[in-house]
């Protein structure tokens, strides 16, 4: 069984779900959502409820709070734990972010796609395209 970083954004609907079905077939998978240290995950939020009108400065700061550090850490250690990454579209940049760091590092990546988005031509760095849940367990090896 495979363990899995399952990079995605705080508004893909469809996250649950593939955390869910990676688990269900044995699995052994991180959620960002539901960190193991605790919690309902990270959110800039937390930190600043302005935090969407932050100066560049506030921003750099905020990268140092408590809160910002032990997210980053568990993301982090759960990079270097994983040996695949599951990149669900539609995501942002600190999912793509994740699933170039796993690349680098010669893990394994797979893009699922459950509703067709533009396509990407980068995406070819990875080891698969997939778009449906069958296809992905197929490609992970159940």
């Amino acid at each position: 069984m495979a363990k899995i970083y399952v990079a995605s954004s705080w508004r893909n609907k469809y996250f649950p779900a593939v955390v869910e079905a990676l688990r269900a077939k044995g699995h052994e998978v991180y959620d960002f959502r539901n960190p193991p240290h605790g919690g309902n995950g990270f959110r800039w939020t937390d930190i600043d409820e302005k935090a969407l009108e932050w100066s560049f400065d506030e921003y750099s700061e905020g990268l140092h709070h408590p809160k910002a550090e032990r997210q980053f850490k568990a993301d982090l250690e759960a990079l270097e734990w994983a040996d695949t990454c599951v990149l669900v579209l539609p995501s942002g940049r600190s999912a793509h972010t994740e699933a170039g760091w796993m690349a680098g590092a010669g893990r394994r990546v797979f893009v699922y796609i459950p509703e067709m988005q533009e396509p990407e031509l980068m995406y070819k760095l990875f080891d698969g395209v997939v778009g449906s849940m069958e296809d992905l367990l197929e490609a992970i090896g159940q």
